[in-house]
């Protein structure tokens, strides 16, 4: 049953309250799992969803799904050429957007009725917040509904995190990446604040759509969590499709450009030479001349002298932090201002839980230091009989771990001797689809190396896979992590055609204990990228 649907929102006047066995906060996928099961088992369900945009929750609506829809068809449209010109990208990006829309309303639509539609089941759209150890307020569109849950389940996700720039809230043209996929024109030239895998992701797909892509880096180190070789290479392939990148960069001030556009004042640390005008004095839309920027810290960036929209972001008017006596400074650390102006900025700096609004002191459920909400290995918060479900939790911001989160919860409903724990858990698998895909699992050589393990390093070209040559694929690496005594495999680091498949291999081989020589001499079918372990494992 439903006290909302997505297209109308209304409480009774007759049921202003509820007393129900379970409230879950959020329809992620962790809480509308529990909830289908709870339901099965003949428990009275309410599920509380702020906004009827979101049933399902982040993953298919402004998270994983959307996003690898827009990234098929970016692929698609490098490969038939329709990146080429403005009026084929425009055409192709308008069909891509259109497609994503598609696939999310019918994905959405789905989620509801999978849950609206059950007899145990009462969805309420609106916000909640806790009024009490078991109670709950939610503010709908009629007026507030009060629950009382014997259980209540936190799975409200994350929202991005938005740092403190000036300008950065009031400026058209800044988005995060809900707004980001939902344009009805594409940019033409596009800055990517953070170069994290999710902006990493943009920057390619946007690359692919034929959008010149500019990727500040607030250090100096590209991907500083991954080992040296592997971050070069998807460098170097985000390089080949065009994507610029400028490190030590900071952006000091956002405000709108003249022409429609955004400006972005942009501090640059380890430079040594620029112009003597700085951006916070440069008239808005003046950012056409050219400026040379050369000299900073392991730099690389792209200027254009002209306006051309299909050139990359303009940079203008380097400023170099002046000494004491006003004079240019050009000793470490030397600071160089510039404008810099586009027609979007994406802001990815990563996902924060998100929690506010939801008043958990009023239930006695507390933060982390991160502003996660604390739970311990069965997923219980610090408040009796309150868990808490995927990313809001603080653990790692993925849909399968949402779901793995609902087994840990399930597990001490449904009378199990042992619960499942968090403890658990075994090596999580990521995958970033970039051009050529990049997926991991286990430890990498650098965290190897740390942990102060004995181990070998396997290496394998994907260029020497048969497969990757058959697909017009080559480009990418293989490489392995194995304990030099017993075999056994520590990790694996593929950035290859179809490595978010293959990496599910080798996490199965890892949970199963199984040696590397398993991988080795297991039987593939050919040609497949797989069969690609028998000699990564060699």
């Amino acid at each position: 049953m439903s006290i909302s649907t997505p297209n109308a929102i209304s409480t009774p006047s007759t049921s202003p309250t509820i007393t129900t066995d379970a409230l879950i906060i959020g329809f992620g996928k962790g809480g509308k799992t529990l909830a289908a099961k709870l339901s099965a088992a003949g428990r009275k369900v309410v599920v509380a969803e702020a906004s009827a945009d979101m049933y399902g929750g982040t993953c298919i609506n402004i998270g994983c799904l959307p996003s690898k829809s827009l990234i098929l068809s970016a692929e698609q449209a490098r490969r038939d050429g329709a990146n080429s010109t403005p009026e084929t990208r425009e055409a192709a990006f308008e069909a891509a957007i259109k497609e994503k829309r598609r696939v999310t309303s019918m994905l959405r639509d789905k989620n509801y009725h999978k849950l609206a539609d059950q007899d145990n089941i009462t969805v309420i759209t609106g916000h909640a917040h806790f009024t009490g150890p078991h109670s709950v307020e939610i503010a709908t569109a009629e007026g507030p509904v009060a629950v009382t849950a014997s259980k209540i389940f936190i799975n409200t996700g994350a929202t991005p995190r938005i740092p403190d720039i000036p300008g950065i809230h009031t400026t058209p043209g800044v988005y995060t990446s809900t707004g980001l996929m939902d344009l009805d024109d594409m940019p033409q030239r596009l800055v990517i604040i953070g170069s994290g895998f999710i902006g990493l992701e943009f920057a390619s797909m946007f690359a692919d759509f034929g959008t010149a892509v500019t990727v500040l880096q607030h250090n100096a180190e590209f991907l500083p969590r991954e080992d040296a070789d592997v971050a070069a290479a998807i460098r170097a392939q985000l390089e080949a499709q065009g994507v610029k990148f400028l490190f030590n960069a900071d952006t000091k001030a956002i405000a709108p450009a003249a022409d429609g556009g955004v400006r972005l004042s942009v501090a640059v640390k380890g430079m040594t030479r620029g112009a003597s005008q700085a951006c916070d004095s440069t008239p808005a839309g003046t950012g056409n001349a050219h400026t040379d920027i050369t000299g900073a810290t392991d730099t690389t960036t792209t200027t254009s002298p002209t306006s051309n929209p299909t050139d990359h972001a303009t940079m203008s008017h380097v400023q170099t932090k002046p000494s004491d006596d006003g004079e240019p400074r050009f000793a470490e650390p030397a600071e160089a201002r510039f404008c810099l102006t586009t027609d979007a900025v994406l802001v990815a700096t990563g996902r924060t839980p998100n929690v506010e609004g939801l008043h958990l002191e009023a239930a006695g459920v507390e933060l982390t230091e991160r502003g996660a909400v604390k739970v311990d290995e069965l997923l219980r918060t610090t408040a009796a009989d309150i868990w808490a479900l995927g990313d809001v939790n603080g653990g790692p911001q993925h849909t399968y771990i949402s779901l793995e989160d609902y087994r840990v919860v399930w597990s001490q409903l449904n009378g199990s001797d042992r619960p499942y724990t968090v403890k658990d858990r075994k090596h999580v698998p990521s995958s970033t689809f970039l051009a050529t895909p990049y997926s991991r699992v286990g430890l990498n050589e650098r965290e190897a190396k740390a942990a102060g393990l004995d181990y070998v390093v396997k290496r394998l070209p994907v260029a020497a896979v048969p497969k990757a040559q058959v697909m017009r694929r080559p480009d990418g690496l293989m490489k392995a992590i194995v304990e030099r005594n017993t075999g056994r495999i520590l990790g694996a680091m593929l950035l290859s055609v179809e490595s978010h498949e293959v990496i599910n291999i080798v996490k199965l081989a890892m949970d199963l204990d199984a040696p590397a020589s398993t991988l080795r001499d297991m039987v593939f079918t050919h040609p497949t990228i797989a069969e690609a372990l028998n000699d990564l494992f060699a």
